[in-house]
């Protein structure tokens, strides 16, 4: 199944962001370091630290994603966002349920976006 135009261009983006150096400086989207030059920052993340800090993106936006659209495939979004094929299958090459367990659900769905619900919100009262 063909991800959503949305789900695509999120993933676009955060597979081309170089996430690396992420909690030192504010990037703007797009970010690669050897654009940088000699403003280049040296701290940087680990390859590991910097898997984790982009699959916890992947979880958040995903997390909308998965509420708005009933076909949302998580495995082929994280796939698509460059998340490492660790995160997303086992040794074996099953899909792993990490991938899945990272975002919010219960018997009634995905929760909505901020929740930590599905269920519709309770009208107003006057």
């Amino acid at each position: 199944m063909a991800l959503c135009r949305l789900a695509a261009e999120f993933a676009a983006e955060i597979k081309q962001q170089d996430w690396s150096d992420a909690p030192y400086r504010a990037d703007r989207a797009g970010h690669q370091r050897w654009m940088d030059g000699n403003n280049s920052t040296i701290p940087q993340l680990s390859e590991s630290e910097t898997d984790i800090l982009k699959l916890n993106i992947v979880w958040n936006t995903a997390q909308v994603l998965a509420h708005q659209d009933p076909n949302f495939d998580v495995y082929e979004y994280a796939e698509a966002c460059g998340v490492a094929a660790r995160h997303i299958y086992t040794k074996s090459g099953r899909k792993s349920g990490g991938i899945i367990n990272g975002l919010r659900q219960d018997e009634g769905g995905y929760h909505r976006p901020g929740t930590y619900s599905s269920a519709l919100p309770e009208p107003p009262t006057a």
